[in-house]
């Protein structure tokens, strides 16, 4: 048999394969898309937002666990709210109540990767800032250039009106966002 007839009976198509405009041993190269990174497999930094209910302990874990099998640095960030005028009396004491909840989320992180340490084994920083949390998870994603945000589900019924934390995130659309129930 011949080579003509081999390669009709494999189903080989003449120029099957090449780039389009690629006639005749021409070799075009290829073009990565805009905005493709060269030389990196997979996300650098992860971000999770964390308040202390229980959907931001959740897509806490959950990112921790991308960040595991990604090899990526996590981010746990809390963002200390404004409280409003009201509270501006009180001043210093809500300034500390927020501290002290920074504290206790720390504490917290480290007690869980103490207990899951096996499992744990991501490189994690934890950030805290005052402010907006919408607002301060997109700074610190920004600055960070993180790779993905992770969040949990708003658990306050006022935000089925304004818009949650992780609706204005997804909306902006400068991150993937995954929002963990």
């Amino acid at each position: 048999m011949s080579n003509d007839s081999d390669a009709a009976d494999t189903g080989a198509v003449e120029g099957a394969g090449r780039p389009a405009g690629a006639e005749h041993g021409e070799h075009q190269p290829a073009v990565a898309p805009s905005g493709f990174e060269l030389g990196t497999d997979g996300p650098k930094v992860i971000l999770a937002g964390l308040d202390g209910s229980d959907s931001s302990w959740r897509a806490t874990a959950y990112a921790a666990g991308l960040a595991r099998r990604q090899r990526a640095q996590l981010a746990v960030a809390y963002v200390q709210p404004i409280l409003g005028a009201a509270t501006a009396l009180a001043g210093a004491a809500v300034e500390e109540t927020t501290q002290e909840v920074a504290d206790e989320l720390l504490a917290a992180l480290r007690e869980a990767e103490q207990r899951v340490s096996e499992v744990w084994r991501v490189e994690w920083s934890f950030l805290t800032l005052r402010g907006d949390p919408y607002a301060g998870l997109a700074k610190l994603a920004d600055e960070l250039r993180a790779d993905a945000v992770v969040v949990g589900v708003s658990e306050q019924a006022g935000h089925k009106v304004i818009g949650s934390v992780a609706v204005r995130l997804v909306k902006a659309g400068r991150w993937p966002v995954t929002v963990v129930p």
